[in-house]
C-alpha cells in the first residue's frame, strides 16, 4: 500500500475544516442547569453543540447516536474491538477583556479566536476530520472507531458517567484535549468547599464591617474578578489610599467607589486553568489579603485571615500541611476558585486540589479535616476523581509515539498533567494533543485561540493515529 501523505489529505479539506470548526465555536455551549429542560438537561447551549456534531456526522455517513441528551457518539468501521476518541463540546464561561466576541470565531494572524478554540472544540473538529479522512480513504480497519462527545467535561462529568452506564467501554483510546506529545499520567482531582462554621463573638469596636465579598465562578479557574462591599466607620481615606497603593504594587487593575460610609472595592486579576494557579493572578486572593489586614468584625476577621494564612502566595498546600510530589506527575496544587462571604452567612472557599498519582487523597483529607476543626471551618461538597496512569510499554503509547515522531521528527516524551481529561475514563486511555511543545496554553483565558497551522498538523497526526490503532486487532 502506498504511503499516505496525511498532511496533503488535510490540505484538501482545510476550508471545510475551518468552516465546520467556526460553526461549532459560534455556539455558546455553557452549562446552564437553571434553564434545563428534559431534552436539554444541561441547558440549550451544550445540547445545540452536541446536535451540531451529531448532524454533521450523520451527513458525512457516520452512525450517530444521542445518549440521553447528555452525550453522543459517531461511529464507523467494523470489528469486535472499539477505539474511542473522547471529546467535549462544553466550554467554561468566557470572562471579560476579549479583543473580539468570544463566540465570533474570528480569524486573525492565522489563528481562530474563540472560547473553546483550544479546549476543546477546535481539537474535536480536528479529530472529527481525522476520522473523516480515514473513512473517505476507505482504509482497511480491524476495529470500530467511535468519537464520544461529552457536554459536561468542564463541570461534573455527568455526560461520561451517563454514557458509560449505557454504552460500551472502548478497549483503548485517546482524548485530544491537552498537550502533545503524549500524556500518560493525570493527577487526581478533588473539588470541595471549605465552609466557615458556627457563630463568633462580635467585636464591637471594629472599624470595618465586610458586608459582602465575592470572587470566581468555577473550581477549575483562577478568578479574574473580585468585589467587596465594606462599611467603614473611620479613616476611610486612609483605607482607600492603602488599597490603591497595594493594588498598584501588585500591578493589578482595580476600582473603588464610596458613598457615605460604604466603600466598594473591585480587583481584576488574570484567569487561567486551575491546574496551575501560577499561570494566573487570583483576584479573590489579592482582595482577601488586603481585607485581612484591616480592623474587621470578628466573623470577617476569622474568614479573611484564614484565606490569607493558608492560600495567599501558596498554591502547593504548604501552609495547609498537605504538600506532596512525585517523579511521575509532579507537585500537588491547590486553586481556590470560588470565594463568597456575607455578614449573614459567613464565608466559603471552593477549590480544586490536583494531586500526584502516588498521593492518597484519603490521607490528605484527614489532614485537612484535623486542621479545619481548629480553625472553625468544615469541608462540604467533597468529590474525588482518582489519578490515572498508563504504562509506557502499552500498545497505545508505543503506537502514538511512532505516529508523533514520524510526523514531527521530534522525540515523543511522556508527560503528566494536573488537568483531567476524559482519557481517565478508559483503562487504556491517554490525552494526545492538540497543544504542541512551546505553544502557550491559553485554555480558560481571555482571547483563547488555536493556530490554524497547528489545527491542520493535529488533524494529520490524529488521522494517522486512528489508522495505526485501528488497523490491527
Amino acid at each position: 500500500m502506498a504511503k499516505i501523505d496525511w498532511i496533503h489529505e488535510v490540505e484538501k479539506r482545510k476550508e471545510a475544516l475551518i468552516k465546520d470548526a467556526q460553526g461549532l465555536l459560534h455556539i455558546k455551549s455553557l452549562l446552564d442547569d437553571e434553564n434545563a429542560v428534559p431534552d436539554a438537561p444541561l441547558g440549550k447551549g451544550v445540547k445545540e453543540a452536541l446536535d451540531y456534531m451529531l448532524t454533521l456526522g450523520e451527513k458525512d455517513g457516520f452512525i450517530p447516536k444521542n445518549v440521553g441528551n447528555l452525550a453522543g457518539h459517531l461511529e464507523f468501521g467494523e470489528g469486535k474491538e472499539l477505539l474511542g476518541i473522547l471529546c467535549h463540546v462544553d466550554v467554561v464561561p468566557e470572562g471579560d477583556g476579549w479583543t473580539s466576541d468570544p463566540y465570533a470565531a474570528e480569524i486573525r494572524d492565522g489563528r481562530i479566536y474563540a472560547r473553546g478554540a483550544i479546549d476543546d472544540k477546535g481539537p474535536t473538529m480536528a479529530a472529527y476530520y481525522a476520522m473523516k479522512i480515514v473513512k473517505e480513504l476507505g482504509l482497511p480497519l480491524k476495529k470500530r472507531v467511535r468519537m464520544i462527545i461529552g457536554t459536561d467535561e468542564e463541570s461534573n462529568w455527568r455526560c461520561v458517567e451517563h454514557y458509560f452506564k449505557n454504552e460500551e467501554m472502548p478497549s483503548l483510546g485517546f482524548a485530544p484535549d491537552a498537550d502533545f506529545p503524549i500524556i500518560n499520567a493525570e493527577k487526581g482531582i478533588s473539588d470541595f468547599d471549605m465552609v466557615q462554621k458556627g457563630t463568633v463573638e462580635e467585636k464591637l469596636s471594629a472599624n470595618v464591617e465586610v458586608q459582602t465579598f465575592i470572587s470566581g465562578k468555577r473550581y477549575n479557574m483562577v478568578p479574574d474578578y473580585a468585589k467587596a462591599v465594606i462599611h467603614v466607620k473611620e479613616n476611610q481615606a486612609q483605607i482607600t489610599e492603602s488599597f490603591t497603593n497595594i493594588m498598584n504594587q501588585y500591578d493589578l487593575e482595580h476600582q473603588l467607589s464610596n458613598k457615605n460610609q460604604e466603600v466598594i472595592l473591585e480587583v481584576k486579576g488574570i484567569s487561567a486553568h486551575g491546574m496551575e494557579p501560577r499561570n494566573g493572578k487570583n483576584a479573590g486572593l489579592f482582595l482577601a489579603e488586603f481585607l485581612s489586614k484591616l480592623d474587621l468584625d470578628e466573623k470577617a476577621a476569622t474568614y479573611f485571615r484564614f484565606v490569607s494564612r493558608y492560600f495567599f502566595d501558596d498554591s502547593r498546600g504548604v501552609h495547609l500541611g498537605v504538600a506532596n510530589s512525585d517523579d511521575v506527575s509532579g507537585e500537588l496544587t491547590i486553586n481556590p476558585g470560588k470565594f463568597s462571604y456575607s455578614k449573614a452567612d459567613g464565608g466559603r472557599i471552593g477549590m480544586t486540589c490536583r494531586y500526584p498519582v502516588t498521593n492518597k487523597m484519603e490521607t490528605t483529607k484527614e489532614k485537612l479535616d484535623a486542621l479545619l476543626k481548629n480553625e472553625g471551618f468544615t469541608i462540604e461538597n467533597f468529590s474525588d476523581s482518582k489519578p490515572h496512569h498508563v504504562d509506557e510499554k502499552e500498545f497505545l503509547i508505543q503506537t502514538l509515539k511512532k505516529v508523533y515522531e514520524e510526523q514531527t521528527g521530534e522525540k515523543a516524551e511522556l508527560l503528566a498533567i494536573g488537568g483531567g481529561t476524559y482519557a481517565r475514563s478508559l483503562t487504556s486511555g491517554v490525552a494526545f494533543g492538540p497543544l504542541f511543545p512551546g505553544r502557550p496554553d491559553v485554555a480558560h483565558q481571555k482571547d483563547e485561540y488555536i493556530d490554524l497551522e497547528d489545527l491542520f498538523r493535529a488533524t494529520a497526526i490524529y488521522a494517522q493515529a486512528i489508522y495505526e490503532l485501528a488497523k490491527v486487532e
